[in-house]
This record gives structure tokens, sequence and C-alpha cells, in this order.
């Protein structure tokens, strides 16, 4: 007879007839679709799990870890930089492999176009050079998006509010499998060859994470092979640690920022990972700049353009607060497309077609530009890739193509480097304005794409145009240099759309390769920062892709102090609790709480048919097996099952009386699954999961409480 001290208690759950389920899902009639998709954003979708970053230390677990001696334990250590090694390694190929071939396509498609303008502008019908370069760009965007739309979903966008969904804890489909990393690679290298308003460095975030997540794995659940190495680290917290690295290595291959990485990983998650706070610490070279007094009051001094402070500051200054309005801008007209996208555009056919109709409109738009623009520059000296001379004279170059006609990286750079005269200030107005609407309609579409480069293409175009009308007024004054201020309307157009500054401080010093440039990036970042919060909250990451019904707990403080208000913990929860034995029938514990067929004989309890081992979980993860493939004959049903090897014995709990933000932060900062509230008897009284705390977001007329949806 069992005591009530031995009894596991667990959240309330209701037995389950497999059989039922099983004749339910193949009876189950197929709905069609309809024209449109009701989107309520005060729904909190119930359809995503979520993933374990606290080890369970049951019976299996802590028999293992003391099998674990010195020697293996230095093992385990060296494994982790022989899979951080192969992780760079293989990150920075995948970037080496899209550059080639961005670049050899991209060019082989504009020498094609260039030759066909070249041949029709001197016999007259240029609307065949058009028709040709949209051809162009909407055919290779097509195939592009069939592969996304079709094949792998998961793949479309940056990747990055998916991979920081996943080292917050959210489950979500595929995000780290092998199919998606061939459908992003390839089809963020089509979107940047189709013409679209896009960057493929937002992608490597998503592609390292990936490789991470396979490497640190020895398998392939995709190719279904094994290679019996790196199991030890078959679990939701390693392999956590490890995409944390691998999305700092797509970082550190997309900028060249080795030191931004440490900072971007914190960006990502909640905590930096033990790779990126060993590589923090160990840094050569100068980067004990940052950390110094001498070395702040040096970038302080240096970066303070030609050692007049005053009237830099004042400049610098002035721009910023543009940056925060058209990011917030940016951000807003996005967030409404994407929300008629979700209504509306949820048809993968319908997808492909929109994305076919922004390649053809963006080319259109460009050749527009270019044929309506009488900017001509000497092409003597240039460092242009592709200059179209179309209605200028012998030996001078279209200024409008240099923005147009080019991939969006090579025309960052040309923004940065060119001499001063290289554009006129209508063209680079006209640009910004066209470069920016393109670029808000593109981001969301159904491709794999960033929108790290369009932020800089569209600030270095205001902030070129900023320094020449600055050079205007200064007459030519040496403080005045327009690529300076297209470097800062690059950081103030991107830190107003992604809101983050630290990190991108770092990562566009190292990018530069002027560390000199520190002290007025990060004024700039943390300006356009504030001003953007202040009109519009919400940032591209999260606005582009529908993850607010997610799970995703953030780091607010207004939330925190709004759930002071709320009642304590043990409201969180519905109903009571239902509680099994260590030892119970099978009949009588819900069946998709089997982990498999241990069942011992119910006339003698010492005999047991098999007894796992944390090898078998580990073989089987991270797909396990689903519970409609798990037959429970009625014999069996009458067998017991011993639970108590794979509970754990020492949970983290929390009273009943506990306020939430106080839950929250423990349930933040721990990775938890699920949290066990118990009474002043230290009984249990009610388990609190992630969606419990999800439902709660701060809205315009403060704390709102989100209703629960399947879908």
């Amino acid at each position: 007879q069992l005591t009530p001290s031995s009894f596991l208690r667990i959240g309330q759950l209701s037995n389950v007839d497999l059989n039922e389920d099983i004749h339910e899902l193949e009876t189950e009639v197929p709905r069609q679709r309809p024209n449109e998709i009701p989107h309520n954003e005060k729904l909190l979708s119930l359809k995503y799990e979520s993933l374990d970053y606290d080890n369970s230390e049951n019976q299996l677990f802590l028999e293992e870890e003391r099998r674990i001696n010195h020697a293996a334990f230095r093992t385990v250590e060296i494994k982790r930089w022989v899979i951080c090694a192969m992780i760079g390694i293989l990150t920075g190929l995948v970037a080496c492999f899209i550059d080639i071939a961005v670049e050899n396509l991209a060019g082989l498609k504009y020498r094609v176009v260039k030759d066909n303008i070249d041949k029709f502008t001197a016999k007259g019908g240029l609307s065949f050079s058009l028709l040709l370069w949209a051809t162009l760009n909407a055919s290779v965007v097509m195939v592009g998006s069939l592969i996304v739309a079709f094949i792998e979903p998961v793949a479309a966008g940056s990747g990055i509010p998916q991979i920081k969904c996943y080292l917050n804890g959210v489950k979500i489909p595929h995000v780290v499998r092998l199919k998606t990393l061939v459908i992003k690679v390839c089809g963020v290298i089509l979107s940047v060859v189709g013409g679209l308003a896009v960057g493929k460095e937002g992608p490597m975030i998503h592609s390292g994470s990936v490789i991470a997540a396979g490497i640190s794995q020895g398998r392939s659940t995709s190719l279904k092979r094994d290679f019996k190495i790196f199991e030890y680290f078959r679990r939701d917290t390693e392999k956590r640690d490890f995409v944390s690295a691998g999305a700092a290595a797509g970082v550190s291959a997309a900028f060249g920022a080795p030191v931004g990485v440490c900072l971007g990983s914190l960006a990502l998650s909640s905590a930096c990972t033990w790779i990126s706070s060993g590589g923090c610490s160990h840094l050569p070279g100068g980067s004990w700049l940052l950390v110094t007094l001498d070395g702040l009051w040096m970038i302080f001094r240096s970066s303070l353009c030609c050692g007049q402070p005053g009237p830099c500051v004042l400049s610098f200054s002035s721009l910023t607060p543009a940056g925060g309005i058209l990011g917030a801008l940016f951000n807003a007209l996005n967030y409404w497309l994407t929300m008629f996208r979700i209504r509306y555009i949820h048809r993968p056919c319908l997808q492909v077609v929109e994305a076919m109709l922004v390649a053809a409109v963006t080319a259109t738009v460009g050749f527009v530009m270019i044929y309506c623009s009488r900017d001509c520059q000497p092409i003597q000296g240039s460092s242009v890739a592709y200059p179209l001379q179309l209605f200028c004279a012998d030996g001078e170059y279209n200024s409008m193509a240099t923005a147009f006609f080019n991939t969006p990286e090579k025309s960052v750079v040309n923004l940065f480097h060119d001499p001063p005269g290289s554009y006129n200030p209508m063209t680079l107005g006209m640009f910004t304005l066209m470069y920016f609407f393109l670029a808000c309609w593109t981001y969301g579409l159904t491709v794999s794409a960033g929108v790290f480069i369009p932020s800089l293409l569209i600030g270095a175009a205001w902030g070129r145009l900023f320094g020449i009308s600055l050079s205007y007024l200064t007459k030519g004054s040496i403080w005045a240099d327009p690529g300076k201020y297209a470097l800062m309307g690059a950081a103030a157009q991107l830190g107003g759309i992604v809101r983050m500054t630290l990190s991108l401080t770092v990562i566009m010093m190292e990018a530069t390769g002027n560390v000199t440039y520190g002290f007025p990036i990060m004024l700039v970042l943390m300006t356009a920062k504030i001003v953007g919060d202040y009109f519009v909250e919400v940032r591209a990451a999260s606005s582009c892709t529908p993850l607010g019904s997610q799970a995703l707990s953030e780091w607010e403080q207004a939330v925190l102090l709004q759930m002071v208000h709320l009642p304590h913990a043990s409201a969180l929860f519905p109903g009571p609790v239902h509680c099994f034995g260590a030892c119970e029938l099978c009949g009588t514990v819900p069946s998709h709480l089997f982990p498999a067929k241990v069942f011992v004989e119910r006339a003698n309890l010492s005999v047991v048919q098999r007894r796992l081992k944390l090898k078998d979980f580990r073989d089987a993860y991270p797909r396990f097996p689903p519970i409609q493939s798990i037959h429970v004959s009625q014999d069996e049903r009458e067998c017991m099952i011993d639970l108590s090897e794979f509970m754990n014995p020492s949970p983290y709990t929390v009273p009943q009386e506990a306020s939430l933000p106080r839950v929250f932060k423990l349930f933040r900062a721990l990775g938890l699954r699920h949290l066990v509230v118990v009474d002043n008897r230290n009984e249990v009284v009610g388990m609190v999961t992630r969606k419990d705390l999800a439902r709660y977001r701060l809205g315009k007329e403060g704390l709102e409480e989100l209703s629960l949806a399947q879908t």
C-alpha cells in the first residue's frame, strides 16, 4: 500500500483512449482554407511546446553523472571546444559560399542587363531592357520563394525571431533542421541575386544556429544518420548553448565582428553562454580600449572630427532623431503589412506571386529612377562595378545607377567611401524615399532575407544627404565629410529599426575597422532607439513574423511593475491537481505520460521487464515517438509502471503566496519549462507553465490578459 508521501503530484490531466485518438486522426477530413484568416492579437497560441533548459535530476541522470570521473570530464570539455571549432569553420565556409555565389550570379545578371541597356540606348527600345531586368528578377525570386513556401516555410525571413524564440525556450518546429539550412542558404542567394531590397547577414545567424544544432548532436535526423559521437550533448540544455554559439558565429561571419559576437549573443539569449563569455575574457589586441578609462577617453577625444567636438556632436545629434522616427515609421508600416499578409496572403501560391510582384516592381522603380536621373559623374577614378552611361556623355556614368544597379552591400560601401561630389542631393533624396518603401514592402515576404543591409543602405543615403547639405552650409568644412555622415545615418537607421545599441556599436566599429568612431556611433544608436521607442515600441525582428502568439517572455520592467497588482502565483493555474503514486497501474495513468513500455508484472513487483537508461532517451532525442504510435493492450493496462526513476525529486518550487514578478524572474532566468507551486505545508497545489505567464502583456491601456487559442 502506497503512503501519501509517495504520491507524485502533477498538473491536472485526463485519461486518453489511444484507439479513439487514432480513429479520429484517420477520419478527420482536411478543411479548406478560407480566403481570410481571422487574426486576433489578444490570443496566445497553444500549439507551440516549450523546451526544458533545466536538467531533470532524476535517478537516471544522477546515476550517469556519478559515473563521470575526472578523465571523462576533461574529455567532455575537449569535445565542447572541438564542436565550437567545427561550428566556426563550417559557418565561415557557408558564408564564403553565399558571398561567392551572390557575387558571380549577380555579376552575371547585371552584365547581361547592362549590355542590353547599352545596346538599346543607342538605337531606342529601352522598354525591352526594362522587361529583361524585371523578368530576370521575378524569375530568380520565384524560385527562391517557391522553395521556401512549399518546402520549408520556417526558412522565410532572417530567422532571428525564430532563433530568439528557441533560445528563450519556445520549440519552433523544423527551426534547426538540415533541410531548413539548405533552403535558407539557397533562398538568401536567390533573394539577393533577384534584386530585392534584402541582405544576407540576418540569415547567416540562423544558418550558424542550424549548423551548431546539427554538429553538437553528432547526427542528422533528416538524413537518418547517427555518427555515435557527442551523445552526451543530446539534451535541451547543452543544445541551447551550442545554438547560441552558432548564432554568434553567424554574426561574426556576416560582419567580421568577433568582439560583437559576445554582445550579439547576449541580445539573442537571456544570458551569455559559456563559449561567448570565455571568448570575451580572452580577446587579444585592442579590446582593452573598451574596458579601461584611458581607452574610453581616447575614443572620446579622437573620434570627435578633427579636434572640433562642438559642431560635430551637434551635427550628429541633429541627425539621430531622424533615424528613430524613420525606424518607427518603418516598423509601424511593416507591422500593418504583416497583419494584412496574415489575413489575406496566407496561401503559398499567393505568397510566391507577391514575391515575384515585389521583384518586378523593384526592377521597374530602379529602371525609371535611373532613366529619369541626369546626375552624371566622371567615370575616371571611380570604383563603380557596373557603370551605366545611358544618356550621359562619354566618359561619364549615371550616379543613380550606383545605388540601384548593384547589390545592396556594394551600394552601402559606395555611399561610405565615394569622394565628395559623387552624388547629387536630388539623387540621394529620391533614392532614400523609394528604397525606404521598397524595403518596407520587401521585409516579411516569403523569402530568405534580412533587414540589416537595407537599413544601413537607407540610413547611408539620407546620412550622406545630410552631410552634403551641411557641407554646403559650412562652405566645405573638413568635419562635414559626407562619408562620415553616411556612416552615422546608417547607424541611426539601423538602431531605429532593430533597437539594439551596445552590440551594434561594437559590430559597426569592427566592420568599419575604425575604433575612433565608437563614441559617436554609440551616441547615435542610443538616441535613435530612445526616439524610436517613444513612437513605436515594435522592433522589426518581432514584427516581420507572427510571433506575438508564441510564449516568448521578454525582460520588460514595465510588465513586472504592472504584475505587482495581480493576484499571487496561486491564481495562475486552473483547478486542483491530480496525484499519481510512484508505482501506478497503467490504466490509471494518462496515456500521453508513457515514456515507453516499462511495465512491472502485476503479480510480482520485483520482476521488471526492461529498465531504461538515459541513453535510450538520447537516442530518441529530439524526435520522440508520438503517443499515437504506442499501443497499450488491455493486459498491459493491468501492469504496474514505476515513475519514480523518471521524475525529478527536487524541482524548483515557489509558495502560493509568491508575487508574479518573482515567479516571472525565476521562470525566465532559470529557463524553466514549468514551476511547481506549494502551500504552507509544502504540498503541491499547482503548476505554472510558460503559457500561464505569457498570457500577460503590456498593452496600450496597461497590463492585458490574452486568451488561449489552439492554433
